[in-house]
C-alpha cells in the first residue's frame, strides 16, 4: 500500500481545529517516546519533525493521508504534545487542559487513539492516567511499544507480557522505526478502526 501524505496545520488552540471530516488517529505518549518517528515510518517519509528534546511539540500537528489513486485525503494523523517531561510538564500540562483534553473529549471524527510507550522501560504511572482516560472516555486504543529494536526475541517478549499485564484488555504492537518492525501490524489496526472509502 503505497501511502501519500502531507503536513496540513498545526494548532494550539480549538478555533484552530480543522473542520470534522474523514477519521483522524491520534498518537500519543511520554515526550520523547518516537510520535514523530512512527508517523514518518508510517507513511514512509520524514513528514513529522523528530527531535531529540523532550517537549518540543507544543500543538496539535495534523497531517492529511490518502492511497496513492485516491484524490483526497482518507484519513488524518494528529501529532499530539507529549507529557511527563519535568523542566517543561508545568506549561505542557496547562497545554493539555487548554486544547489537548477538549481534543480527546469532544472530537467527533476521532477513530482510533494510538497510546506510544517505550518498550524499554517498565509501565509509567502518566501511561497508565492516558489509558485510564481513553478508557474513561470511551474512545477505542491501543498500545504502541516503541524502539522495540533494541531488546533480543525474550526481553521483548517478557515487555510485550508485562505490557499486557498492567494495561490488560488493551491491544499492544511491537512496533520499532529503525527496522520497520509491526508497520503492517499497526496499519491493520489502523485500518480496522474504519473502513477507507472505497
Amino acid at each position: 500500500m503505497r501511502i501519500l501524505a502531507r503536513f496540513m496545520l498545526s494548532a494550539s488552540d480549538l478555533t484552530h481545529f480543522p473542520a470534522p471530516g474523514v477519521p483522524e488517529i491520534a498518537f500519543l505518549g511520554r515526550s520523547n517516546v518516537g510520535k514523530s518517528s512512527v508517523i514518518n515510518t508510517l507513511v514512509g517519509k520524514k513528514l513529522a519533525r523528530t527531535s531529540n528534546t523532550p517537549g518540543r511539540t507544543r500543538s496539535i500537528n495534523f497531517y492529511e493521508v490518502r492511497r496513492a489513486g485516491q484524490p483526497r485525503p482518507e484519513l488524518l494523523f494528529t501529532d499530539l504534545p507529549g507529557y511527563g517531561y519535568a523542566k517543561v510538564s508545568r506549561e505542557i500540562s496547562n497545554d493539555w487542559a487548554r486544547f489537548v483534553d477538549p481534543y480527546l473529549h469532544q472530537r467527533p471524527s476521532l477513530a482510533l487513539c494510538l497510546a506510544l510507550v517505550d518498550s524499554n522501560i517498565a509501565p509509567q504511572e502518566s501511561d497508565g492516567q492516558l489509558l485510564e482516560f481513553l478508557a474513561s472516555k470511551g474512545r477505542p486504543h491501543v498500545i504502541v511499544a516503541t524502539k522495540c529494536d533494541r531488546l533480543s526475541g525474550n526481553q521483548l517478549r517478557q515487555a510485550i507480557n508485562t505490557l499486557g499485564k498492567a494495561y490488560a484488555g488493551v491491544p499492544v504492537v511491537a512496533f520499532s522505526a529503525k527496522t520497520g518492525a509491526g508497520k503492517e501490524e499497526l496499519w491493520n489496526q489502523i485500518l480496522a478502526s474504519f473502513r477507507f472509502v472505497p
